[in-house]
């Protein structure tokens, strides 16, 4: 009898756990990272993670994604990379699909650097602010110094387009509409 109980309850066990699910875990690709500023793959679309400066808690890690529609990850890797070139004026402004980032360039100890500022939501009261970055610290995030530049730099969905309304930074194709969203201040 008291085996038959013990089974009985080893089944009744068992039926409570049918409930749980053991899902496939997909977890983020990371292309580069360089402190507390990263940049991550899961399947086409990509985050860039970074500590914000902009608390008073420096453990406030926040994130902006997008999706590698039109070779977007090359086109804002080339976008950055220009504007070390030749520092803008004036912050360059980004519409991604649910936040505005702005490129803001400066020169510190006479070599220029870029920090991103991202309006959480497209939210002017939210803003975040990653460490400034140099044009060294931008190749290491973005893959260009261990070679997993190569993972974005690969045409996306087998050559389909999205027709998802999302912003782009790369430069359009020929017979395309103007994607930038580079605006002055």
């Amino acid at each position: 009898m008291r085996k038959i109980i013990l089974l009985i309850t080893c089944m009744f066990g068992i039926s409570v756990f049918s409930q749980i699910k053991v899902l496939k875990n997909e977890s983020l690709v990371e292309i580069g990272k360089d402190n507390s500023v990263g940049l991550y793959k899961k399947e086409d679309k990509f985050t860039i993670n970074y500590q914000d400066l902009n608390t008073s808690n420096l453990n406030t890690i926040r994130s902006f994604s997008f999706q590698n529609l039109d070779s977007d990850v090359s086109g804002l890797y080339k976008l950055i990379v220009d504007g070390f070139i030749s520092i803008p004026d004036e912050n360059t402004i980004l519409e991604l699909p649910n936040d505005i980032i702005e490129l803001h360039y400066e020169k510190n100890y006479g070599q220029p650097t870029v920090q991103f500022i991202q309006y959480i939501n497209k939210n002017r009261k939210y803003v975040g602010k990653s460490q400034f970055l140099t044009r060294k610290q931008v190749e290491k995030i973005f893959g260009k110094t261990n070679g997993k530049s190569a993972m974005y730099e690969k045409p996306g969905m087998n050559g389909v387009r999205s027709t998802s309304n999302q912003a782009s930074t790369a430069a359009p194709a020929s017979g395309t509409g103007n994607k930038n969203k580079k605006s002055k201040k």
